[in-house]
């Protein structure tokens, strides 16, 4: 059995993006759980708390769009 090179591209790109997402989810709940325990330590800084893990939730989520940018670009070129 040969695989062609548009089952390579779909295997590719589909190992791409469940690698690429896998990262980011792991972070984003770190994120979340170190933030909402900062909070729980210290009530009164809630405020920065929560604009920092805002930036870090944001931060990470643009690597799984760079990974499904790789996917794309994998698949169709």
């Amino acid at each position: 059995m040969e695989l062609t090179k548009e089952a390579l591209q779909i295997i590719f790109a589909s190992a791409t993006i469940a690698i690429g997402a896998i990262a980011p989810s792991m972070a984003i709940g770190k994120i979340a759980s170190t933030g909402l325990e900062a909070i729980g330590r210290n009530p009164e800084s809630a405020g920065d708390v929560k604009s920092t893990m805002i930036l870090g939730v944001a931060f990470a989520e643009a690597i799984a769009i760079y990974a499904l940018v790789v996917a794309l670009v994998i698949k169709f070129v």
